[in-house]
């Protein structure tokens, strides 16, 4: 199973919009006032487009969507954020016109405190499985 969501995230990186590339290239090698950010990051059994671990911030990106891709995103959100991680979303085209404000809007998220610390781990998130 593990070795399935590798391959899904390969899959991501290797097919990422315009817009995560953009937002890519600002957040990679500590970019962003030095925090570290991985892309198409499995968390539990989510694959996340952005995710800082240090802040416990999630950040996704969203093009056109219709009404189950809504409900999905929103029950997704639920779950991630019930693990201890704050999530922010954006439209591609936020991302695409007006990066700065985003980047700002990351920058603030990552300077909130968390609201309550993370649980551990679940299974294969370096809970030390031996995997």
């Amino acid at each position: 199973m593990k070795r399935m969501h590798v391959d899904r995230a390969r899959s991501l990186r290797a097919g990422q919009t315009d817009a995560e590339q953009l937002l890519w290239h600002r957040l990679r090698d500590r970019r962003l006032q030095g925090w570290k950010f991985r892309r198409q990051h499995q968390i539990g059994h989510y694959i996340v487009d952005f995710v800082c671990p240090d802040a416990g911030l999630i950040v996704e990106l969203d093009g056109g969507q219709h009404g189950d891709q809504v409900i999905y995103d929103e029950h997704r959100t639920l779950e991630l954020q019930a693990t201890g991680y704050k999530l922010l979303r954006f439209w591609n085209n936020d991302v695409l016109k007006n990066t700065d404000s985003v980047l700002e809007a990351i920058l603030e998220a990552l300077a909130s405190p968390d609201p309550s610390p993370r649980p551990s781990p679940w299974r294969g998130e370096g809970a030390g499985n031996g995997d």
